[in-house]
């Protein structure tokens, strides 16, 4: 198009990726990239839509395949990631489906660290398996029972670090390598610490995704979801996919999520420096039995977190004695911090994870993995930390 130009240099900080990177102006020369809302696109020609659709010409189609304000946002997050591909999905969860179903068929052999988020849970444990999936479920900290389950053929692992609500850390290179030596890919789901705490694609893994509505759009206004990796899987395996399931990311959405990304690296630095002065108060604090956040030397993986992550991330998860009782009484008592299940807004948000996220796991599996009634998951906001941490003291005196 006359007048626009692509800019990128490899030599560029990340912060100036994020707010620069994958920009292509039309030719009205736009300060803010363009939206284009539009389901489909047209031709000059019959022979030019024949073209279009054999392949042989590389343009816009339908909206379900591609349209120019998605591959913006693919195009920025991929350069920010390090991937080959990125493509756009129209949810979080839509991601890890067609990450996972891309790869797979009757036979295949899926491992899956069990502290998962309770959709991911879902899949791994009842969809797969309805479809002739073999699905092992490990606990993500203990290497033997991944090399044990593994063993000399897999297709796919799976895990998330930090997990969702526990904030487990799991060493992500550790599983990539017993995964490749049989022959299969790690798929990481790194939405808890986001694409500038932590590159999993760096640590070894084959495929990083997102639920994108988390600190990339932050601001609690669209869903959105990313998968990214290398060209054989990425666009080999999964473009097919997306394009006869639907799972596509709409332009208006899209166009949210790239302007989230160009303060993503501010919001999330002061996110986690807020999490970390609030884990400090919490761990400080007799009503609270246990703080988990993996910026503090108390966190059992607190060595491999500040190997593998920028910094402690956004969320702080913590134990109160009396269990779901009193754990009800805190969060009703919050002045500030809402009630929500959603995580890495710019309002601090607190969850109850048994009885919302992993409500659908039964008790003994809740036990198993350190989710009781007791437990609430906070994700830290932008709000100023002395505010915050008034707010949970009284909440707590209360």
């Amino acid at each position: 198009m006359d007048g626009s130009r692509d800019l990128y240099s490899s030599d560029w900080q990340p912060q100036t990726t994020l707010v620069r990177g994958g920009l292509h102006r039309s030719p009205h020369q736009e300060t803010s990239e363009a939206l284009y809302l539009t389901s489909g696109f047209v031709y000059d020609t019959a022979e030019e839509a024949e073209a279009a659709f054999k392949g042989d010409h590389k343009r816009y189609i339908y909206g379900r395949y591609g349209n120019p304000t998605v591959t913006a946002f693919e195009e920025r997050l991929r350069l920010l990631e390090g991937a080959e591909v990125c493509k756009g999905t129209a949810s979080g969860m839509a991601a890890v489906h067609a990450a996972l179903i891309c790869q797979l068929q009757a036979g295949d052999k899926v491992v899956a660290s069990r502290a998962l988020f309770g959709s991911c849970h879902y899949i791994i444990n009842e969809l797969l398996p309805r479809f002739g999936v073999e699905t092992h479920l490990v606990d993500g900290t203990d290497y033997d029972q991944w090399e044990a389950a593994i063993g000399s053929d897999v297709t796919v692992t799976f895990l998330e670090s930090p997990s969702n609500p526990t904030l487990e850390i799991i060493d992500i290179a550790r599983v990539a390598e017993l995964t490749h030596a049989a022959g299969g890919k790690l798929v990481v789901d790194n939405a808890l610490a986001s694409p500038v705490v932590q590159k999993p694609l760096s640590l070894g893994a084959d495929v990083v995704i997102y639920s994108a509505t988390k600190h990339i759009d932050g601001q609690g206004r669209s869903l959105g979801g990313a998968i990214l990796g290398p060209t054989e899987i990425v666009e080999e395996k999964l473009s097919n996919i997306m394009r006869h399931t639907g799972p596509s990311l709409s332009p208006f959405n899209a166009w949210i999520l790239l302007k989230g990304l160009e303060t993503l690296d501010l919001r999330v630095e002061r996110h986690s420096r807020n999490a970390h002065q609030v884990a400090v108060f919490l761990n400080n604090h007799s009503n609270i039995s246990k703080v988990l956040y993996p910026g503090l030397a108390t966190h059992p993986d607190y060595a491999l977190a500040q190997k593998q992550m920028r910094d402690g991330g956004t969320v702080v998860t913590f134990e109160l004695d009396g269990g779901k009782e009193k754990a009800f009484q805190f969060l009703n008592a919050l002045q500030i911090a809402d009630i929500s299940n959603n995580l890495g807004d710019s309002k601090s948000l607190v969850t109850h994870p048994a009885t919302t996220t992993h409500q659908r796991l039964d008790e003994e599996e809740r036990a198993r993995l350190g989710i009781s009634g007791g437990i609430v998951r906070l994700s830290v906001g932008l709000e100023d930390p002395i505010d915050l941490i008034s707010d949970i003291e009284q909440a707590l005196d209360a």
